[in-house]
């Protein structure tokens, strides 16, 4: 038996922490076709909760993102990844394990019951990697409630018995953004790659995958948090706003892999190599960068945006977990009626991996 109400966090508008709303009268969604529902046992943050809030995604400039992170912006008219406006009220939450309690028509019955983890990227073709996409916690309602209703495709049974819910939680976003990035740039055992941002959910990923995969990682992070990223497999481990060129030298890099963006963006291209890849799938510290065009075509380097990854890679990452090929990185755990704080302290940065929230 399912209740009719359950708890939940609605995003009300673009804005500060406040745009943030507890609430325990919120409707079980009812799975349709082809769909489940899961009942989430965790939910994991992304630096996509707070963009989104935030309007941080507007193309209106810098000043809708400003505005609507002072909370005096009550509506950005391009807030969304897609570019369109915001359906307020919003579950967000991209990350989630939990278990089937229901099927919708056209789902066999003896799915319920099953430990899934959830891919976040919704596609209308699941065979064709060129159809249109939604995503989970943005274009529709997502994780940071106690029940989901997603499509059946997109919940992936996990038999991962020592890991916590919370720990698989950790997984989905973060490390299928870092192996879409890291297979975008085509690393492989032969490559020396430098990972920015390599504290948070996806450059600890990213410094993880690209050890299985055998590389030489190189990675920045703020200072004290070195010792963790060694213990991922990192290489060496530059502090953030050290002289990378000095550091690591001119043309010594065959790949960077990036969320970071700003003033970090042409120390990059400086270090890498002729022929060298750039992928990136975030800009934390500022999205508009300069760009040599000199450096890019006479150094022959090849520049990737990530976002949508092909269909197989969260089935592949799923394979991972469950042969113990990448570990789990929890720093901290809140409930989810502490989700505001949890976004505070997930902006706080004072962490390595990732913040969870349990409902």
């Amino acid at each position: 038996m399912l209740p009719d109400r359950m708890h939940a966090v609605l995003l009300t508008r673009h804005g500060d922490l406040g745009a943030l709303e507890y609430r325990s009268d919120i409707s079980v969604p009812v799975p349709g076709t082809g769909e489940v529902l899961v009942r989430v046992t965790a939910a994991a943050l992304n630096n996509t909760d707070v963009n989104l809030r935030i309007g941080w995604y507007s193309r209106a400039g810098s000043s809708a993102a400003s505005d609507a992170e002072t909370g005096t912006s009550g509506s950005v008219e391009d807030g969304s990844w897609s570019g369109s406006p915001v359906a307020f009220p919003l579950i967000q939450g991209t990350d989630a394990c939990g278990q089937i309690v229901a099927v919708g028509p056209g789902v066999a019955m003896s799915r319920v019951g099953e430990r899934v983890l959830i891919d976040p990227v919704l596609r209308a073709d699941a065979g064709n990697p060129t159809s249109t996409v939604r995503y989970l916690g943005s274009d529709c309602n997502g994780a940071f409630a106690e029940f989901v209703a997603i499509p059946a495709a997109n919940a992936f049974p996990v038999r991962a018995q020592t890991l916590s819910d919370a720990e698989l939680a950790s997984f989905p976003c973060a490390y299928m953004t870092a192996e879409n990035l890291l297979t975008r740039a085509q690393i492989s055992a032969a490559d020396t790659l430098l990972v920015t941002g390599a504290s948070g959910g996806v450059g600890s990923a990213a410094v993880q995958l690209a050890r299985r995969r055998g590389a030489r990682v190189l990675a920045i992070a703020s200072a004290g948090k070195e010792p963790a990223l060694k213990s991922l497999g990192a290489h060496e481990v530059a502090g953030r706003g050290e002289d990378l060129v000095e550091r690591f030298g001119v043309e010594s890099v065959d790949a960077v892999i990036d969320v970071v963006g700003g003033a970090t963006f042409g120390a990059a291209l400086q270090l890498l190599k002729r022929g060298g890849r750039y992928a990136v799938a975030g800009a934390i510290s500022g999205a508009q960068v300069g760009l040599d065009l000199r450096t890019l075509y006479l150094k022959d380097l090849t520049l990737h945006g990530c976002t949508v990854p092909q269909p197989q890679l969260f089935e592949r990452l799923v394979g991972y977990i469950e042969r113990g090929e990448i570990r789990p990185v929890v720093a901290k755990i809140f409930r989810l009626r502490e989700l505001a704080a949890a976004q505070q302290a997930f902006l706080d940065k004072a962490y390595v991996g990732k913040i969870v929230v349990l409902p």
